[in-house]
């Protein structure tokens, strides 16, 4: 028990716990702590097509995301006071 609650408080998944980010130089949203708001750094797609989805989103850098899940591939982000559900894929793309 003492190294479940240990391992959660160093890797912040305890709600209320701080967590300093800044090392992570090109860290994307798959590796994101759930309900910790991140300001996108940009945008890494191989595909200009998704690129201009996740702009209509309003993911663009300097905008605030938030991850509130990930279940199974799928993660549900918050953006510009919405939520959407995305795929691992365009998860990668943004870099936090």
């Amino acid at each position: 028990m003492e190294l479940a609650v240990t391992n959660s408080l160093y890797n912040g998944s305890l709600t209320g716990s701080v967590v300093d980010h800044s090392h992570r130089s090109q860290s994307n949203l798959t590796n994101a702590v759930l309900n910790i708001p991140y300001t996108i750094r940009g945008i890494e797609a191989g595909e200009k097509g998704m690129k201009e989805f996740l702009f209509t989103l309003g993911c663009y850098e300097g905008e605030k995301v938030t991850v509130i899940s990930a279940l199974a591939q799928n993660y549900v982000i918050h953006v510009k006071d919405a939520r959407y559900s995305i795929d691992e894929d365009l998860a990668r793309a943004i870099l936090i």
